[in-house]
């Protein structure tokens, strides 16, 4: 059986220092990928016309304001704060909530102001290496338009674009409310496919542990899912309280008929959440079995070396008595000592190993 790899990458960590000291509202980039070009992705749609664009230059987003269609603007890339700050402006986006679209370390939240809701979520899927990435996403809502923020170009929204093409679809006359949900919907059903594989490897080192393999790597994976464990569930426990306050929320963003689709949203999360809890407790008892399946094998070793010392104590105690170097000392001279005393020793020996075998010792 192949040996388990780590669920993730091992990055290095934010450089939150950068924060340190700024302003409320200060937009600094709190991420590791500072390289990367900042590219737009534009669907917009009417019940009857569907148009998509990309481009890297900000100003193309400011023509499809207000314009009785609904847009989904995808800007891939946090890195470069200006532009962030420049569409932030132009929709009317506070300070605060530009703050945290560039800061990665911020846990899953949801802002509810006049014009626009704001969630932050972790958009969690694994890559074309089939790596697992973590990635920091946020989620601006408005009447007639959805933008999201996300650290690179890679996601996991292919289905939700294959829907807006389709001119039949529930997504092309339900508004921007049902196209958020829809977004979230895509984040979500990864989390199952994460919490999957998540489970998997659980059951692989469970099988490991049973059938007693050996190796230090056992030791590694339960750490690494430990690990693991607690950061997927750091950024996915917040969010049943973020969905719950969608589902009680007045605001006039999302319509009502839309609202049962953020209820099975909230299914969604619980079961999620139970799911999590389930292998984290398989995960914290992993290092126990391990402990135990240890203990068992010393056990065994212990209980073979007792048996085998055992059997030799009255061996060497007639040993050692005939082995004393006293001149006067009875069967000494005897024709048959060494026969005798060799044969005594062998049925000992027989009669120990028929007793213990009895006993089920052995």
């Amino acid at each position: 059986m192949k040996k388990n790899k780590p669920i993730h990458k091992k990055n290095k960590k934010p450089k939150s220092s950068q924060s340190l000291g700024k302003a409320p509202g200060t937009v600094v980039y709190i991420g590791e990928k500072e390289h990367l070009e900042t590219k737009i992705e534009i669907q917009d749609y009417t019940k009857d016309a569907h148009n998509i664009s990309e481009t890297d230059n900000i100003e193309d987003v400011f023509t499809f304001k207000g314009n009785d269609r609904v847009t989904w603007i995808n800007v891939n890339g946090l890195n470069h704060t200006k532009e962030i700050i420049n569409i932030g402006e132009f929709y009317g986006l506070h300070p605060l909530i530009l703050e945290d679209i560039v800061n990665t370390d911020q846990r899953p939240k949801i802002d509810e102001y006049e014009n626009y809701i704001f969630l932050v979520l972790k958009m969690m899927y694994f890559n074309k290496e089939k790596e697992f990435i973590v990635e920091h996403i946020s989620i601006v809502l408005g009447k007639d338009h959805v933008i999201t923020f996300q650290e690179s170009d890679e996601d996991i929204f292919d289905p939700v674009r294959i829907r807006i093409t389709n001119a039949k679809s529930r997504i092309r006359n339900s508004g921007a409310g049902y196209l958020a949900y829809s977004l979230l919907d895509a984040i979500f059903d990864n989390y199952f496919v994460v919490i999957d594989d998540l489970g998997d490897k659980v059951e692989q080192l469970e099988e490991e542990l049973f059938n007693e393999k050996e190796g230090d790597h056992i030791t590694q994976e339960i750490q690494s899912l430990k690990r693991e464990i607690l950061r997927i569930r750091r950024s996915i426990l917040p969010l049943r309280e973020v969905i719950g306050r969608i589902v009680k929320s007045d605001t006039t963003l999302i319509l009502e008929k839309n609202k049962d689709y953020y209820r099975d949203l909230y299914d969604h999360i619980i079961h999620i959440q139970e799911n999590i809890d389930v292998y984290r407790e398989m995960i914290w008892g992993l290092m126990d079995m391990y402990m135990t399946t240890i203990s068992n094998k010393m056990n065994g070793i212990m209980k073979v070396l007792t048996i085998i010392a055992t059997i030799f104590i009255p061996l060497t105690f007639i040993a050692g008595i005939y082995g004393m170097n006293f001149e006067h000392m009875p069967e000494l001279k005897y024709r048959y000592g060494y026969h005798a005393l060799v044969s005594i020793m062998i049925i000992i020996f027989i009669g120990l190993l028929i007793f213990f075998r009895k006993k089920k010792w052995l």
